[in-house]
């Protein structure tokens, strides 16, 4: 599994024109399931986002979790993350998890991170979405359950 994490002061999802979900401090969560994934990497992945220290504290360091801010998270899932670009100009999607299963495992990601103390919304699985953030630092990171230590 595959996210970007990106610290917000704001971020929305709109389909068809009409927003769906928005969020004000907190993160956008980029998630995107590669076949062969499973609980433990949803897990992972989960745990990571959670407990990322990324907001600063009263001396500006990078010290806060998106629960110690009282922040929100927007989850929003993006199959391209699994997309290989290495070979030729157009990317191949092998990797993706089939949509069935990888619309089983981000609900089942989002009902978990539901189940945290933070306010989490999403995007529409599958639908053609425009996602709008406004990045705060700009902070963005990679998290990969595949490159765990």
């Amino acid at each position: 599994m595959i996210t970007v994490v990106q610290r917000v002061s704001k971020a929305s999802v709109s389909v068809e024109g009409s927003v769906v979900s928005s969020i004000g401090k907190g993160l956008l969560v980029l998630a995107g399931l590669e076949k062969g994934d499973t609980a433990s990497d949803t897990g992972y992945t989960i745990k990571k986002i959670q407990e990322l220290r990324i907001f600063q504290d009263s001396e500006g360091k990078m010290n806060l979790s998106v629960s110690d801010i009282s922040g929100e998270m927007l989850v929003v899932s993006q199959f391209t993350l699994a997309g290989n670009v290495h070979k030729g100009r157009r990317p191949g999607f092998d990797n993706a998890m089939e949509p069935g299963n990888a619309k089983t495992m981000f609900d089942e990601m989002v009902l978990e991170l539901q189940r945290g103390t933070v306010p989490v919304k999403t995007g529409v699985f599958g639908a053609h979405m425009e996602v709008s953030l406004v990045n705060d630092g700009p902070v963005t990171f990679v998290i990969d359950s595949r490159k765990r230590v």
